[in-house]
């Protein structure tokens, strides 16, 4: 973006952001896309450039597209009502009903929510939930450590970031939480220690019971997981893997967190990804498309054990189901059961994944990979050795995207894709051919492949 271009107040009001992520020379250089509108399956900048949005905004929280009218509207009529309620000796009537509402459609026994303003805050509280379980069975009361994986995401909060490995957030805020470990994840592209794709989920299960085993099963609260992690794009795991993992959490006594703060709620063609593999978590964490941007929410619900385990939740946030985000949420919801719209994802999202095959065979591209509609491609510099790119190549592939008027993101090795749940088949198509110009335009020019 040519800051020279914007409008004097907005180019002024830049000194005052701090960007998150997002180098102060990146910022002069007019790196950061500043939005001014949107609508439908586009987006306008602060000039005037409209564009295909195909990352539901980067966070891929607006899973619904721009300007919901239905959403708005409903987000209005119960500000109008009762915009506030508190959180513990009163609360809304809204909040209690999404409650039910994520209990009808949460997989198994998983019955039991509380709210917060962000995946988050959800994650922060089911740590909590998982801790204070513990404490009120009895029978493991010191059990407070969490194990979570190398390059994971969880989450920005101080007991978040210690459970995530990726982008490079923890270590500066170092020495932070304690308690947390880390232990490798079954990816099947670039495999732990360079095994075979076949060994990858038994390998590390078995480093799971042996963490476990080596922190002391009576120490350990939980184990943490995304379903599909982000880290270097859509990392899906083999398909045995999360038998595995609830096999031995069980043997344990630890309790299993679902991170479904991106998966949840239609992201992977499911209501919630552990569905995929039928597996049920102890404790389920969701945000982003729960509201399809809408408003900030986050929950974090758990099973019937642990709501009737703990007699009371210690726990306490200003904006804890805030009745705004909560009508969002549920109109949200309607809006993905009337509109059949889950079903759409799954099905446009295996023809996209499908359409975007034909991408293998470019010199530069290692790996395309996906769940539903968020997909991506892993690029290589040697498709033999997996060798990642480490300099700008990535960056410059996603930056000619958006000047041919399509957003995708940089996500580590990778460009990801996780477009809104409204899009139609020509979005997706156009999505793929611009990738490939961009692709080949960015290799002939390099001298690549």
């Amino acid at each position: 973006m040519d800051l020279k271009n914007i409008d004097p107040v907005t180019r002024e009001a830049l000194d005052h952001y701090v960007f998150p992520l997002v180098s102060k020379e990146a910022v002069k250089a007019g790196e950061p896309l500043i939005l001014k509108s949107g609508k439908g399956m586009e987006v306008t900048d602060i000039q005037g450039n409209t564009y295909i949005d195909m990352m539901s905004t980067n966070t891929r929280a607006s899973s619904l597209g721009f300007a919901n009218e239905r959403i708005a509207k409903a987000v209005y009529d119960q500000l109008m009502e009762l915009h506030y309620a508190g959180t513990f000796a009163h609360v809304a009537d809204v909040t209690i009903r999404l409650a039910a509402k994520i209990a009808a459609l949460a997989p198994g026994s998983l019955t039991g929510t509380t709210f917060g303003g962000s995946g988050s805050e959800a994650n922060e509280n089911s740590f909590k939930f998982a801790r204070e379980y513990h404490i009120h069975k009895g029978t493991k009361p010191y059990a407070k450590k969490i194990i979570s994986r190398w390059n994971a995401y969880h989450g920005a909060t101080m007991g978040a970031i210690a459970a995530t490995d990726y982008l490079g957030t923890r270590n500066i805020t170092e020495p932070g939480v304690p308690g947390h470990t880390r232990i490798p994840a079954p990816n099947l592209y670039r495999t732990p220690f360079g095994m075979d794709a076949s060994e990858v989920s038994e390998f590390c299960a078995d480093y799971l019971e042996q963490q476990i085993l080596h922190e002391g099963p009576e120490y350990v609260a939980a184990f943490i997981a995304e379903p599909v992690m982000q880290g270097d794009g859509v990392q899906v795991p083999p398909d045995d893997y999360f038998k595995r993992v609830r096999e031995v959490c069980d043997r344990y006594e630890v309790l299993f967190i679902a991170d479904e703060v991106i998966t949840g709620f239609g992201r992977t063609g499911a209501w919630f990804a552990m569905e995929h593999w039928g597996i049920e978590p102890d404790i389920m964490s969701t945000a982003k498309a729960i509201t399809a941007g809408y408003g900030p929410l986050g929950a974090s619900t758990v099973s019937q054990t642990i709501a009737d385990t703990l007699p009371i939740f210690s726990h306490l946030q200003t904006y804890q189901g805030h009745p705004g985000s909560c009508a969002a949420a549920l109109k949200t919801i309607e809006i993905l059961e009337t509109d059949d719209l889950i079903r759409q994802a799954k099905e446009n999202g295996a023809y996209f994944l499908e359409n975007m095959q034909r991408l293998r065979d470019l010199p530069i591209v290692g790996d395309i990979r996906g769940l539903g509609m968020w997909t991506c491609i892993d690029f290589t510099t040697d498709k033999k050795t997996k060798e990642p790119f480490k300099d700008d190549t990535i960056k410059r592939i996603v930056n000619r995207m958006r000047d041919l008027g399509v957003l995708g993101g940089e996500e580590g090795t990778a460009i990801e894709f996780s477009p809104p749940y409204i899009a139609k088949r020509e979005h997706l198509d156009r999505c793929v051919d611009v990738a490939e110009q961009a692709i080949i335009a960015e290799t002939r020019e390099r001298g690549l492949g």
